[in-house]
């Protein structure tokens, strides 16, 4: 005999980390596990200790961390738990990241200006991460940046079921809030049976957050317009958009986002808007200044645990969505 063999099975474990636990719990529940428990804490100056209450020795770990503020502890905290699975044995490592960092800077405008939405997908590399599964990346060239699997999950099915069962779909337009989200919001109006319209924009390239909305493409008038987009962080792309919607005669304006960002200046925007009703996903954690009745927050709990569930069985991620469409 020139070796020897073992009987043990797979082992699944679902990791957190301190920036939306609440997620993390409603994933393990979906699982039917719980979540490692994990001493965490900040030293005087600032540094992340982290420790595991239970061996990771050749098990299958899922470490899920939300990017949210403050952004770069969250985005050192999950590096550092990485280092620690990675440095305890872990069989293999997939780090579930519902709102990626940074995935705005996915390309160079100008020159002498970084790509950090690369930069992101380095690190997490280099600390020891296999696979990466996250949700409705900002464009889909970040896929491109990890050299291993990347599982791209899209609320699209969720936020788009909502709002079809809630609206005339008669009086519905879909409209896109500028001419990068156009394929997605394609993908809406198929999904919908609904028109299509795009709100043409132009940004200030010397200030950051500022939109000037010029016209709206498309027949909006006495319409339901549900304006589709990836991400409100300030809310000023998404809320003048809206402007312009009713401005061109729409009836109403429902907004979808999967990242609530929600930064400065966006709980005023939003209370102070004109739009119905803004749909987000609990990607992100909401917050609790916008505890509005016009918010509605849905669960990307399911979608990410079927994902985890087929990544560590072998199985196919892809399914999900082909048996949504």
């Amino acid at each position: 005999m020139t070796g020897i063999k073992t009987t043990g099975e797979k082992k699944l474990m679902l990791f957190s980390g301190r920036a939306h636990p609440d997620l993390a719990k409603e994933v393990a529940e979906q699982l039917g596990i719980s979540v490692v428990p994990t001493k965490t804490f900040d030293f005087a100056n600032g540094e992340i200790y982290v420790r595991f209450q239970e061996s990771a020795r050749g098990a299958d770990c899922f470490l899920m961390q939300s990017h949210t503020a403050p952004i770069n502890k969250s985005i050192m905290e999950q590096l550092i738990m990485i280092d620690a699975l990675k440095r305890a044995s872990a069989r293999s490592i997939t780090v579930i990241v519902p709102f990626y960092g940074y995935a705005r800077q996915d390309k160079k405008h100008r020159g002498r200006e970084p790509i950090s939405a690369r930069l992101m997908a380095d690190l997490l590399k280099t600390a020891g991460a296999d696979r990466i599964l996250t949700v409705d990346l900002h464009t889909d060239q970040i896929q491109g940046f990890f050299d291993g699997p990347v599982d791209h999950l899209f609320a699209l099915p969720v936020l788009a079921d909502y709002v079809g069962g809630k609206v005339d779909r008669g009086k519905l337009t879909v409209v896109s809030p500028d001419a990068g989200r156009v394929r997605v919001a394609d993908r809406w109006a198929d999904r919908l049976g609904a028109p299509l319209a795009i709100v043409h924009k132009r940004r200030d390239p010397e200030v950051a957050n500022q939109v000037t909305v010029h016209e709206v493409v498309g027949d909006v008038e006495g319409r339901v317009c549900v304006l589709v987009d990836d991400m409100i962080d300030t809310g000023g792309t998404i809320c003048a958009a809206a402007e312009a919607l009713f401005a061109n005669g729409a009836e109403d304006v429902i907004v979808t986002a999967t990242h609530g960002v929600l930064s400065g200046p966006a709980a005023d925007r939003l209370k102070n808007s004109k739009v119905s009703e803004f749909v987000l996903m609990n990607t992100l954690p909401t917050p609790n200044e916008l505890d509005l009745d016009k918010i509605t927050v849905l669960s990307m709990a399911p979608t990410i645990a079927r994902a985890v569930r087929e990544v560590f069985e072998d199985g196919s991620v892809t399914s999900l969505f082909e048996e949504q469409a």
